[in-house]
């Protein structure tokens, strides 16, 4: 949920603080690319846009209908360096960015295909430097 808290700065922060030395912090967040765009047309080819600006926050929302419940969630976008950089000034370091692919098991029909194309989700591990380093 990391991205939809107000102050991403604030949250890092305040995990680092409380993490032992050599603690880890691990995000898994909704990739930055995806927040940023959206794919023109159903096809598993359909192109993807980015209408606005990659590198600018700002607020989206989705409204989603399955099995006759509709769902309605406000989301933040915010570029990788929004999350690095409290990270690094935070006293962490990155061990590991990962943009993990959809594996063809999750693969159900023409629309899901075409996210196998682009990130979906972003895990990031930082891990408390030591006082030494």
């Amino acid at each position: 949920s990391l991205h939809d808290i107000d102050d991403v700065e604030s949250a890092i922060s305040e995990s680092a603080r409380v993490l032992d030395e050599h603690g880890r912090l691990c995000l898994a967040i909704v990739h930055p690319l995806n927040s940023a765009g959206g794919f023109v047309g159903e096809a598993s080819d359909s192109p993807f846009t980015i209408p606005g600006s990659y590198l600018e926050s700002s607020i989206y929302v989705d409204h989603l209908a399955r099995d006759g419940r509709e769902m309605t969630f406000v989301s933040a976008h915010r570029s990788i360096e929004a999350y690095t950089e409290p990270l690094t000034q935070s006293g962490l370091m990155i061990e590991r960015l990962r943009e993990p692919r959809l594996p063809d098991a999750a693969v159900t029909g023409e629309h899901s295909r075409r996210w196998q194309r682009v990130p979906m989700f972003l895990h990031i591990r930082a891990v408390k430097r030591t006082r030494a380093s």
